[in-house]
């Protein structure tokens, strides 16, 4: 058994929710993609598989709460997948807010 001391707790990050749904529209599986740090193309790559075996048994994936970093290595690898709900910026994840300077215009 590790010492307790000697464990680092290490945060799990949500990429997305990959939902596999069939020709009829029947979610077939669901699946969470997390990982630490920022998405990389280990994560492309992933989602490329899993929409390849889908594809296989005539289904497609629909991705949920996708990271913004996400969206944009799936664009950069020119993995086209569908998408639904809402992007998750990374300032909606850091609780950032936008500055507003008082002598700026209004638009």
């Amino acid at each position: 058994m590790k010492n307790p001391s000697t464990m680092v707790m290490v945060e799990a990050r949500l990429r997305c929710v990959i939902d596999v749904v069939g020709p009829d529209g029947n979610v077939w599986a669901t699946r969470v993609l997390t990982g630490t740090g920022e998405p990389d193309m280990g994560d492309v790559e992933e989602l490329a598989r899993i929409k390849l075996s889908a594809s296989r048994v005539g289904g497609r994936i629909v991705l949920d709460t996708v990271c913004a970093h996400l969206v944009e290595l799936l664009e950069l690898a020119g993995l086209p997948v569908e998408m639904r709900g809402k992007v998750e910026r990374r300032e909606d994840l850091l609780g950032a807010q936008e500055r507003v300077e008082p002598d700026d215009p209004t638009t």
